[in-house]
């Protein structure tokens, strides 16, 4: 079991004793259903289900029906939830035949006050009773968190499954509504904020793992800040961090970067923040976005807290580079390499190859980034094969095919530099072939990155980072 999955399993317990108290006294059949919800345990949930929206006895014992609900799917193995979902997403879908006859005849409708009913026929037949019943959800202590670890179930078997895609398209609908940037508080992340919190952040680090206590202290030393979002329905549970740190001039290598050392010096003349790291915490709210958002409020933060800070800058991974290499290589053989590069690499493979054979024999080479001349070799090629990727390869739509990249893109970020063996851990090397990415965020020119890229697809770069593509 990883780390996420330990979080979400200690959740469901303190939301199960949470429910159980509410539940207390409830006239509902608490028997305990099997695990797997196989026969007559269906049929019980399909009556809780419909007992919930029928919604009698008042407020009281809508809410005890709910949290008896929400029990008995947290009772279930991962099987038992699927069977659960696919109850609730066939058979509490909308009415066909009641969105049919709200629909025929509208265009016909002459009368304005006729019209307007008949549209909100309409819309109330468009709204699948689910969603009612998944908004009950909200009303109990955790069951915003409840239906968000929901989705992130949903998410896992939505794929190929037309009935799981529509419920968990339901439940991001609410959810989007909920988790408004609007609604959400920005908290600096500190040594003194309570250790709950603080390990939870250590679990969900997503890009650059955090091995123990003492590294996550050296990310919030007196160089470093952290930010976390959180929803008021969900206090203790940050949503997505960033963490930063403060230096002189633009990082170039993260292995640096995160070594554990004195900093107060460092702290006094730093002219720049690093956006080294930003994790997402919550997998039910993937596609719901608040990175750009919380980047922008903690340039805001920063600026009006630390006046000698001149530029805002990320260190980023290239996370599909090597992927997207490999393929590359295999079906563009040759012309990689200027005439000088051919005979560098030569010495250390031999001539007979194809430049993309000789690239790829040496990226496969136990230990090639620390020979020092072979590194030095194959730092133009792959510099500007990466520069290749990051702007001329691009999805359907358009946009770049890198996800950080097009993350930072979007927000309004220019490419500035591609740094060579800037993350030599095994993930940097296995994804990227250690190189890392610099993006820019010069708050004049965000407005006009961001309107470039998203509007007419063009990628905002620095000349240096240009220089890659001639």
């Amino acid at each position: 079991m990883n780390g996420n999955e330990n979080l979400l399993q200690r959740t469901f317990q303190r939301v199960l004793g949470q429910w159980r108290d509410i539940t207390a006294g409830a006239s509902d059949d608490s028997a305990p259903l099997g695990p797997d919800l196989a026969g007559r345990d269906a049929d019980r949930v399909r009556k809780q289900m419909r007992a919930c929206l029928e919604g009698l006895g008042g407020e009281v014992s809508a809410r005890a029906r709910a949290a008896g609900l929400g029990r008995a799917y947290m009772s279930l193995t991962a099987e038992g939830r699927a069977r659960f979902l696919r109850i609730l997403g066939t058979e509490f879908d909308t009415d066909r035949q009641a969105i049919t006859a709200a629909a025929v005849g509208l265009d016909e409708l002459d009368d304005w006050g006729g019209r307007k009913r008949r549209e909100r026929q309409l819309r109330a037949a468009l709204e699948p009773p689910r969603l009612r019943l998944l908004t009950q959800f909200n009303a109990l202590p955790d069951g915003v968190k409840f239906l968000v670890d929901m989705r992130a179930t949903l998410l896992d078997l939505a794929a190929g499954d037309e009935v799981f895609a529509d419920l968990e398209a339901d439940l991001k609908s609410l959810l989007s509504s909920w988790f408004d940037v609007g609604f959400l508080e920005l908290r600096q992340i500190t040594w003194d904020t309570p250790a709950a919190i603080i390990e939870k952040l250590i679990e969900y680090e997503a890009v650059h793992e955090i091995s123990d206590w003492d590294e996550m202290k050296s990310r919030l030393g007196v160089d470093r800040r952290c930010y976390a979002y959180f929803h008021p329905r969900m206090p203790d549970e940050p949503l997505i961090f960033v963490e930063v740190a403060l230096t002189a001039g633009i990082a170039d290598n993260i292995q640096s970067l995160l070594a554990p050392r004195d900093r107060r010096d460092v702290a006094g003349v730093a002219d720049t923040a690093i956006f080294y790291s930003i994790s997402n915490c919550q997998r039910g709210l993937d596609g719901i976005g608040f990175g750009g958002f919380l980047i922008k409020r903690v340039v805001d933060q920063l600026a009006a807290e630390m006046k000698r800070l001149e530029a805002y800058a990320t260190l980023s991974p290239i996370p599909g580079f090597r992927a997207w290499l490999e393929r590359y290589l295999a079906e563009t053989p040759d012309e990689l390499l200027t005439r000088g590069e051919r005979r560098a690499l030569a010495v250390f493979h031999g001539n007979g190859e194809s430049d993309a054979e000789r690239l790829a024999a040496l990226l496969v080479r136990p230990g090639w980034h620390a020979e020092a001349g072979l590194a030095k070799a194959l730092a133009a090629p792959l510099a500007r094969l990466c520069a290749h990727y990051l702007a001329r390869e691009k999805r359907r739509s358009g946009r770049a095919l890198d996800p950080v990249a097009h993350f930072h893109l979007s927000n309004g970020a220019r490419m500035e530099r591609v740094n060579w063996l800037a993350d030599t851990s095994p993930k940097g090397l296995a994804q990227s072939a250690g190189l890392m990415m610099n993006y820019l965020y010069d708050a004049d020119e965000i407005p006009g990155n961001h309107e470039a890229y998203t509007g007419a697809g063009e990628i905002p770069a620095s000349s240096r980072f240009r220089a890659l593509l001639r």
